[in-house]
């Protein structure tokens, strides 16, 4: 049977994070450092994470992504990645997101372990707005992140860049040229409050529609499909054929709640229903706690049971999660 909630949303796809920490302070995540980091002996192992993954594999996740924080930061990720490559054929999709800092260190053994997909931030393609986005200047590692990935055969490579209005809006176009120029899948996404300085405002956000329209005036675009199914993107190619795509994520505007089939995993093993959920479930307890698999599986099966019919991101009463995107696993 697969893996359902109470609304009859099946769930097959993993976030796991496996480290809090992050080596970027992205204002829209990490504005005033990071707070106090969890434990080390709250962190789930490796041959935790492993166990786990080989469960939820077991009741119909086909695709794990591995997040953070930043998860390059976790010392010897490609020992992970080996161990979870051994899950398919039934896991159909293992794929990793990274700021790209460290990944053309790490390209070729991620790959010849089993890596099938790589997705890069990039907030700007400039070097001084990038570094005020991210307190870091790193674009040129981050480009070469870019330049690793097609090296070493990740396809497609897509590139997260979330717009925010007065930062970074004024690049929307450029990003898309980007995009036909380096045949990659940029996808834009709606600022989201998931901030640890709480600074979160809802006229900073520039709406899906808004960056659609303002690619669409330069570089006409086309939907690809009018049906999404549960993917989180709406896309876009290029009206004159050139390569690349165009994604749009648009969580506050045009919430995509109604088909999610995501759960995500905290480094600390924690489980999250939803991006804002406001409760989080225990999981690394009950495995700590010498459970069997049965008692795991049901755990899990009563979680799932849990996860909300929506975000409330729009709604008077929304209370802001307590922990970042960096503790989350995006």
């Amino acid at each position: 049977m697969p893996l359902l909630d109470s609304y009859g949303r099946k769930i097959r796809d993993l976030r796991v994070s496996v480290t809090d920490r992050c080596n970027f302070r992205c204002f829209y995540c990490l504005p005033d450092g990071e707070p106090p980091m969890a434990r080390k002996d709250t962190i789930l192992t490796f041959e935790e994470i492993a166990y786990l993954s080989d469960i939820f594999v077991s009741l119909g996740i086909e695709k794990i992504r591995l997040t953070g924080g930043e998860p390059l930061i976790r010392k010897d990720l490609v020992k992970l990645v080996r161990e979870l490559s051994k899950l398919k054929p039934a896991l159909h999709d293992l794929a990793l997101t990274t700021n790209g800092f460290d990944l053309p260190r790490h390209a070729a053994a991620f790959k010849d372990a089993g890596l099938d997909r790589v997705t890069i931030s990039l907030d700007s393609l400039d070097r001084e707005k990038f570094a005020e986005i991210t307190a870091v200047d790193a674009l040129e590692k981050v480009i070469a992140a870019i330049d690793s990935a097609r090296k070493y055969g990740f396809e497609p490579i897509k590139i997260n860049a979330v717009i925010v209005r007065g930062r970074n809006d004024d690049e929307i176009v450029d990003f898309a040229r980007f995009a036909r120029e380096q045949n990659l899948k940029i996808r834009f996404i709606e600022y989201m409050p998931l901030d640890s300085g709480h600074g979160w405002q809802r006229d900073q956000v520039v709406s899906g529609r808004e960056i659609v329209d303002a690619i669409n005036a330069v570089y006409p675009l086309e939907l690809i499909d009018q049906n999404r199914g549960s993917e989180t993107s709406w896309k876009y190619s290029f009206a004159d054929g050139s390569p690349g795509e165009i994604g749009i994520i648009a969580p506050v505007t045009e919430m995509f709640c109604g088909a999610c089939s995501r759960i995500r995993l905290t480094a600390d093993g924690q489980i999250r229903t939803c991006l804002f959920s406001t409760a989080e479930h225990n999981l690394r307890d009950v495995l700590r706690s010498g459970a069997g698999r049965d008692e795991i599986v049901e755990f899990i099966e009563g979680v799932v049971m849990k996860k909300e019919p929506r975000h409330y991101i729009n709604d008077a009463e929304f209370v802001q999660p307590d922990r970042t995107m960096s503790f989350i696993g995006g």
